[in-house]
């Protein structure tokens, strides 16, 4: 090697690490390069698999819903028909407002609330409780739109200011007027969050209308239609442009009931003046309901779309609690209605016959206590026949002495008290027949026999709903055949849920006694009908005692609840009516809404032979169903 001068060997020595470490640079670059491109390349081809392997369907469905929207065609519920087939409930055409999530500007909303007149703060309320559902599935915001609402909508829903309004046609429920039948009709409404939480609202979604009282709940599955849908194209402003296809919606399917429009007219006429109370007329032949009034009641078409707050808050905080189906659900003594099953009891037990004679002077005292009959003077010496047509206390006071608390529970329970009926309405209610162990399971206390005095009279811890009073003493005229009541027509008339063996002597006894209360100057006297064997028992439930009442005078919370159950002919009765009336005074006040329901049944009955069949209106009350 030629010999470099000293100052080239020494910028060898310096360049020579230099290009070493360059190289190393560069090297490290290109791996990071290199790196950095195969993640990259790695990150979009585990992207590319996502969007079209993976979740192909998805996105295709999400490009799909750009150019195409599915609108619902809501399905008519179906019609409530009387058993004569003339329309209670039925449907009217109208127009729904649907909101679009997908594009929702929160700053259209206050002009959607002003423009349909909903509060703001309800609206904004109900876009957060669908919060959780799909955007591009559209919520209902206002169930049926006037004109002028109508005209906001054509008129903003085409230009770009708020495009998310979409208007269907749907059915709205119309109910009939003057509230009549409204507690057996019921009413509907959305789906509440906590039904949704429900095993037997799994298959039903937030925003979904179904039955929520009444037939309207207990036959939804039959009411209520299938929804169909039109698909339709759209640009990219939302607008409608070219239609896909048309799925039509399935109506639901008309459901006819038992109830005879003419008769709950009647029923209903007669309650009209009254405060609180029910009436019940079955057909003991069959079960079928002919007429069901509670009352007050409400207006199902407050419900029919969305309840306001202050409509809803009026119902809830009525005294009067209108909500209330006290045909079914009203649990009160039964006073002296009571006294036919007690009647029955003693004669098959043998504990009394039709001579056996008590002596009352206007009360007798058991056990201690002296316990008064209705009447101060006294009835003097009773058989049992006059005892029912007189309503005397004492001699029934004796007949439960003598019987005792668990042979009299034995024949109210077989008659069907103290259990649901097993109607087709919802939330049925039980009431009470009290006996050594019902005591017992409840109070841990024995049953004491001075108890069994006021139970023979039908108060103490008893309860009925009139209803359950209507069919036990439907099933003791018939002889000892309970038929299940029921609200719908049924093809075949189905046996008897329950048939007892009773001596048909002492079933006449006791039909016997009830025709006396009527017809042979007794205790019913304003329930008879000329030409028409109308038997009845009369009923009066002292909510408190004789003592306390007078320390509460002007309460008219404490006024005794009246009663009346009657029915007709005598031999093979075709109609059997209860009537409550809850602070009524006394049991007669009851009689003539039984009379007059009974009456209008055989008139009908006449008018229809003459007729050949035709089902009469003359009871229809003013303005309609």
């Amino acid at each position: 090697m030629p010999n470099l001068p000293e100052d080239r060997k020494y910028e060898e020595a310096i360049e020579k690490p230099l290009l070493r470490d360059d190289a190393k640079f560069a090297t490290g670059k290109i791996a990071f390069i290199q790196y950095f491109v195969v993640a990259v390349f790695l990150f979009l081809t585990a992207g590319f698999w996502r969007l079209q392997v993976q979740d192909a369907g998805f996105y295709d469905e999400a490009a799909e819903r750009n150019r195409i929207k599915a609108l619902p065609l809501p399905a008519p519920r179906g019609k409530i028909l009387d058993r004569d087939g003339r329309v209670i409930v039925d449907n009217h055409s109208s127009f729904r407002l649907i909101l679009s999530r997908e594009n929702l500007k929160e700053e259209h909303l206050p002009a959607i609330a002003a423009g349909l007149h909903l509060d703001l703060d309800e609206l904004i309320g109900r876009l957060r409780r669908f919060s959780s559902r799909p955007r591009y599935v559209p919520i209902t915001i206002k169930q049926e739109l006037t004109q002028g609402e109508l005209a906001f909508v054509e008129s903003h829903r085409d230009s770009e200011s708020i495009p998310e309004m979409e208007v269907i046609h749907a059915q709205r429920r119309v109910y009939p007027a003057n509230n009549i039948a409204a507690h057996t009709i019921g009413y509907i409404g959305e789906v509440s969050e906590a039904e949704l939480d429900l095993a037997d609202f799994a298959r039903y979604s937030q925003g979904d209308v179904l039955g929520k009282a009444g037939i309207e709940r207990q036959y939804n599955d039959v009411l209520m239609g299938v929804d169909g849908q039109r698909r339709v194209m759209v640009d990219n402003q939302g607008r409608e442009r070219e239609l896909i296809d048309y799925k039509p919606a399935v109506p639901g399917t008309n459901l006819q009931l038992t109830i005879d429009l003419d008769l709950q007219a009647v029923a209903e006429l007669a309650m009209e003046t009254r405060k609180r109370g029910a009436v019940v007329a079955l057909d003991p032949r069959s079960g079928e309901v002919l007429a069901m009034v509670s009352f007050p009641a409400y207006d199902p078409n407050l419900f029919a779309g969305r309840i306001s707050k202050s409509d809803y808050r009026a119902l809830m905080t009525n005294p009067d609690i209108p909500l209330l189906n006290r045909a079914i659900q009203g649990q009160l003594a039964p006073g002296s209605t009571f006294k036919p099953i007690m009647a029955l009891a003693g004669l098959e037990t043998g504990t009394v016959d039709e001579n056996t004679r008590v002596v009352c002077q206007g009360g007798a005292s058991f056990y201690g206590t002296y316990h008064k009959c209705h009447l101060k003077t006294g009835h003097g010496t009773t058989d049992l026949h006059r005892a029912m047509g007189q309503s005397c206390d004492v001699y029934f006071y004796t007949l439960g002495n003598r019987m005792g608390i668990d042979k009299i529970a034995q024949f109210a329970e077989m008659a069907g008290l103290g259990k649901k009926t097993g109607i087709d309405l919802p939330y049925e209610q039980d009431g009470i027949v009290p006996c050594t162990k019902w005591k017992i399971r409840n109070y841990r206390q024995k049953w004491y026999a001075g108890e069994t005095i006021s139970v023979a009279i039908g108060q103490g811890a008893l309860t009925v709903t009139p209803l359950q009073l209507a069919h036990a003493i439907g099933g003791l005229a018939m002889g000892g055949a309970w038929y299940k009541p029921h609200l719908v027509k049924e093809a075949s008339p189905a046996p008897p849920v329950r048939k007892i063996n009773l001596d048909a002597a002492n079933v006449m006894r006791v039909v016997s006694g009830m025709y006396g209360v009527v017809n042979e100057g007794g205790t019913g006297y304003l329930a008879r009908l000329p030409g028409i064997e109308l038997c009845g028992k009369t009923g009066t439930a002292q909510l408190a005692s004789n003592d306390y009442v007078k320390a509460h005078k002007g309460d008219r919370d404490l006024t005794d609840n009246a009663w009346f159950v009657g029915f007709a002919p005598r031999e093979n009765p075709e109609i059997v009516v209860v009537a409550l009336l809850e602070g009524g005074g006394h049991g007669p006040a009851a009689a003539p809404i039984v009379r007059d329901v009974i009456k209008a049944y055989f008139d009908k009955k006449t008018m229809k032979s003459k007729t050949g069949g035709a089902p009469a209106l003359a009871f229809a009350r003013p303005g309609g169903f």
